[in-house]
Parts: structure tokens; C-alpha cells; sequence
């Protein structure tokens, strides 16, 4: 039981992790266009 929790949290982190330019825009209310940019400007 404990083993399929944790592979349910690992798998939601990691879908979480994908989609965070999507979800940050709906959390926030501003334009994922301006998301996008925010995180890629900071792979430098």
C-alpha cells in the first residue's frame, strides 16, 4: 500500500514538474507566454 502511494506521489511530482508553465499560469492568473519566458531565462 505504501509502495503505490509513493509511485502515485513520484508520478505527480513528475507530470507537476512538465506541466509547471501551465499550472504556475493558472495558480498566478498571468499569461503562460510570460511563465515560459520566466523559467527559461533562468537556465543560463
Amino acid at each position: 500500500m505504501w509502495f503505490l502511494i509513493l509511485v502515485i506521489l513520484v508520478v505527480g511530482g513528475i507530470v507537476a514538474w512538465r506541466m509547471r508553465a501551465p499550472l504556475l499560469a493558472k495558480i498566478l492568473g498571468q499569461p503562460q507566454s510570460r511563465i515560459d519566458r520566466q523559467l527559461n531565462r533562468r537556465k543560463r
